[in-house]
C-alpha cells in the first residue's frame, strides 16, 4: 500500500523529538532483602528477572497452517505465544511479577497465514479494520517492548505504523532512523522503574536495534525514507545517554544474530549479525537480548574490550519454542545499585499447555485463517513434492518458474523489453513441501512457497547469468568422481541454507560437484546451443534476491525493469486457479542435473 508520505514525516518528527521515556512503569513494591553471610558484599540487595523471546514470525498457536494440523517436529517441539504465555505465567508467579520484565526481539508480524491474512486479505490498515491478532495476544501476555526485526517491514510502513498504534508496548529502533534528518523514526529505548522498599528504585534501560539489511531486503519500502545505521555505531551513542539518565542495568534486545557474519558481502558498511560486537566494543551493557539467526543461545559471555567485564547474550529458539531468562542480583552500595551477577537460561514451551486466556482471545481469528488457507483453488494431477528439490530439478520449483516467467512476459508485453528471453530463478525453500493430487488448497501451494516475497524483472547478460549460477552452485560440498554420495552431506557446503540455493529456467546446465567452486557450470545452453555471453536476458526473480539477499552477483546492480507488490504465492494461487488443473505437462522441465566429470550423479 502506498505510503501517506507526510503523515509518515510528521509521524516520524515527533517520534524523533520525544523520545525521552518511551515508558516508565512502575513496578509492585518488592523487598530488598539484607546482604547474607559470606561473600556478598554488605548492603541492600535486589532481584530481577529479564525475560525475553524473539521471531515470533506471526506463530499464535502450536499450529500448521500448512499441514492442517497440531505442529510437530522430530524434536518434540512445541510453538507458539499461547504456550510461551504460560511459561511466562510461571516466572511471575516465582519472581513476583513487578519483578520482572518482558521484552521481545523482533520479526513479529510475517511469518504464517495469520500474519499473511491480518496484512492482505482483512488488513489491518482497512478503514475500521481488524486489531492485529500479534498485537491482541501480545497486548494480553503484558509485553514491555519489543525491537523492530527487518520483517516488520515485509508489508509496507503504512503496516507497520498500524501495528504500532495497536500495541500497549513500544516497538524499539535506535538505528532505525529518518532518511533526511537522521532522527530516530521509532522510540531507541524504553525505560522502567523497579520500586525497591527500604532502598532507592532501580532503573532499567532497553536499547532496541534492528538490522541493517532491511535496506536491501525491503528497499522498496523504506529507500529514500528510511535509514539503518549500524548496531555498533548507535549503540556506542546510546548507552552512554541511557547511563547519563540513571540506568541501573542495561539490557539490548538487538534483532541482529551474534556470528558476526553477513548474508549481503560489501553490499553494506555495517554487519548483519552484530551482536557479538555490541557486547565487546560498546561498554556499559549488561546483557543482549539476540534475535535473527532462528538458532539457540542459551548463554554466551562475551567480555567487553574497554571494561574487561562480561556481557551476557541469550537467543531463545524462534517463532515462541523457547523462553529466555536473564537473572540479575543487583546490591546497593556506594549510594547506587550495581549488578553483582547476571545469568541466561531457557524454559521450554513444550513443558507446557497453552494459556486458555491466549486461545479465546484469538480462537475466531484462528478459525477465519484456518478456513481461508483451505480453499480449493485447483486439482493436481500427480503428488508434488520438494523432498528431492535440492538435488534434482523437481517439478514443484519449476511450477514457481513457470509462473514467474508467465507474470513477467505479461508484464513486459508491449514494451521495449518485450523482445528479450525471460528466464526465471527460485530456490527450494521446505524439505516438506507437497502438493497432493487431486484438491489443491491455497495452503498447499501457500507451503510451497512460504515467503511473502514478490516479483523484480531484470536485465542480464549471459556472462552475469552463467556468474550467477556458478555462485548458486556453491551450495554443493565437491564430492570426487569416485566417492559415495549421501545426499544428507552433498548440500548446504559452508552453511549455505537451502533458500540460497537457486534454479534458473529457461536454461540446460550441468552442475559438476566434483570440480571446486567457481568452475561447476558446464555446458550451458539456450534454445540448444552454448549460452552467448553477450546476450541480453530479463530474470524473473523474486525481492529478496533483486535487492542482494544472498550476495548473488549482479542482480543487485542490474538494472529493473519492472516490480510489483503482490506476493509470488498469491501469483501462483492466482495461475493455478485461472487453469483449474496443476498438470506437470504444463511446466516441467528437465534443465539441469548434478554430474561428476561428465558423468550424472542421480
Amino acid at each position: 500500500m502506498p505510503l501517506n508520505r507526510r503523515k509518515f514525516l510528521k509521524r516520524s518528527a515527533v517520534t524523533g523529538a520525544g523520545v525521552a521515556l518511551a515508558g516508565a512503569a512502575a513496578a509492585p513494591a518488592a523487598e530488598a532483602a539484607p546482604a547474607g553471610h559470606g561473600h556478598k558484599p554488605k548492603g541492600k540487595r535486589y532481584s530481577l528477572t529479564v525475560m525475553g523471546t524473539t521471531d515470533l514470525h506471526g506463530h499464535v498457536f502450536n499450529w500448521d497452517y500448512f499441514k492442517d494440523a497440531e505442529y510437530t517436529d522430530s524434536a518434540g517441539n512445541a510453538q507458539g505465544l499461547a504456550r510461551v504465555s504460560t511459561l511466562i505465567d510461571q516466572v511471575r508467579k516465582e519472581k513476583g511479577r513487578g519483578n520482572t520484565l518482558l521484552l521481545d526481539a523482533g520479526d513479529t508480524i510475517q511469518g504464517t497465514p495469520l500474519t499473511y491474512y491480518y496484512a492482505k486479505v482483512d488488513p489491518i490498515t482497512a478503514e475500521g479494520g481488524p486489531v492485529h491478532p500479534m498485537a491482541q495476544a501480545m497486548n494480553a501476555i503484558g509485553y514491555d517492548a519489543v525491537a523492530l526485526g527487518n520483517h516488520e517491514f515485509n508489508y509496507g510502513i503504512e503496516t507497520l505504523r498500524k501495528f504500532e498504534e495497536q500495541c500497549d508496548f513500544p516497538l524499539l529502533g535506535a538505528n532505525a532512523v529518518d532518511a533526511k534528518t537522521l532522527k530516530p523514526a521509532f522510540p531507541p529505548y524504553f525505560m522502567k522503574t523497579f520500586r525497591v522498599k527500604g532502598a532507592p528504585p532501580v532503573k532499567v534501560a532497553v536499547l532496541g536495534l534492528t538490522n541493517p539489511g532491511i535496506a536491501i531486503w525491503d528497499k522498496a519500502y523504506v529507500q529514500g525514507k528510511l535509514a539503518f545505521p549500524g548496531l555498533e555505531e548507535q549503540a556506542a551513542k546510546w548507552v552512554p545517554k541511557l547511563r547519563s539518565m540513571g540506568a541501573d542495568v542495561v539490557v539490548v534486545s538487538a534483532h541482529s544474530g551474534a556470528s558476526g557474519t553477513s548474508s549481503y558481502g560489501d553490499q553494506l558498511p555495517y554487519v548483519e549479525n552484530a551482536a557479538a560486537n555490541v557486547a565487546r566494543q560498546v561498554p556499559g551493557i549488561d546483557a543482549i537480548l539476540v534475535g535473527h539467526a532462528h538458532t539457540e543461545i542459551a548463554e554466551q559471555r562475551v567480555v567487553n574490550e574497554e571494561t574487561g567485564e562480561e556481557v551476557v547474550l541469550s537467543e531463545p529458539l524462534c517463532y515462541a519454542e523457547r523462553l529466555t531468562l536473564f537473572d540479575f542480583e543487583l546490591v546497593h552500595e556506594k549510594g547506587r545499585w550495581r549488578v553483582e551477577s547476571v545469568k541466561a537460561s531457557l524454559r521450554d514451551s513444550r513443558t507446557v499447555a497453552d494459556d486458555p486466556k491466549i486461545t479465546r482471545l484469538l480462537k475466531d481469528e484462528h478459525a477465519l485463517v484456518v478456513a481461508y488457507v483451505n480453499q480449493v483453488v485447483g486439482t493436481a494431477t500427480e503428488t508434488l513434492t520438494t523432498v528431492e528439490a535440492r538435488y534434482k530439478d523437481a517439478p514443484i520449483i519449476d511450477l514457481i518458474t513457470k509462473v514467474q516467467e508467465d507474470v513477467v512476459k505479461a508484464a513486459l508485453a508491449g514494451t521495449e523489453y518485450a523482445s528479450l528471453l525471460v528466464l526465471a530463478q527460485a530456490s527450494p525453500f521446505s524439505r516438506t513441501s507437497e502438493i497432493p493430487a487431486g484438491e489443491v488448497t491455497i495452503r498447499d501451494l501457500s507451503s510451497l512457497y512460504v515467503y511473502d516475497n514478490t516479483l523484480v524483472a531484470k536485465v542480464m547478460t549471459g556472462a552475469q547469468v552463467r556468474a550467477y549460477l556458478e555462485y548458486s552452485a556453491e551450495y554443493y560440498v565437491q564430492t570426487a568422481a569416485g566417492a559415495a554420495v549421501d545426499v544428507e552431506k552433498l548440500t548446504n557446503a559452508g552453511g549455505r541454507p537451502d533458500y540460497n540455493y537457486d534454479y534458473v529456467s529457461g536454461l540446460a546446465y550441468e552442475i559438476d560437484v566434483a570440480q571446486p567452486a567457481g568452475s561447476r557450470i558446464k555446458n550451458l545452453t539456450y534454445g540448444g546451443a552454448a549460452l552467448d555471453d553477450a546476450q541480453r536476458f530479463v530474470l524473473a526473480v523474486n525481492n529478496y534476491r533483486a535487492n542482494g539477499g544472498g550476495a548473488f552477483p549482479h542482480v543487485a546492480s542490474a538494472e529493473e525493469v519492472w516490480s510489483e507488490s503482490t506476493e509470488i504465492r498469491t501469483r501462483i494461487a492466482e495461475w493455478v486457479t485461472a487453469k483449474g488443473v496443476l498438470d506437470p505437462a504444463d511446466f516441467a522441465s528437465v534443465d539441469w542435473r548434478l554430474t561428476r566429470d561428465g558423468t550424472p550423479v542421480f
